[in-house]
């Protein structure tokens, strides 16, 4: 299971929530069947939507 509070741990060079989409699609596409989003992305551009827009952008939704 992917946790968010981990990805964002591992990845302290993301900066900005328009960088951690793409991460969130590459881990998606390497086989990782379950996310949990435990923590709010700690970036001032997180918007209201950051739980939809990051569950669209695992799943697939999000291009």
């Amino acid at each position: 299971m992917l946790k968010l509070s981990e990805l964002l741990i591992s990845h302290q060079e993301i900066e900005s929530f328009d960088e951690l989409i793409p991460l969130i699609q590459a881990v998606a596409r390497s086989g990782e069947r379950f996310f949990r989003m435990d923590v709010k992305p700690p970036y001032p551009d997180t918007p209201d939507d950051w739980e939809d827009r990051l569950e669209a952008a695992f799943s697939g939704l999000a291009r």
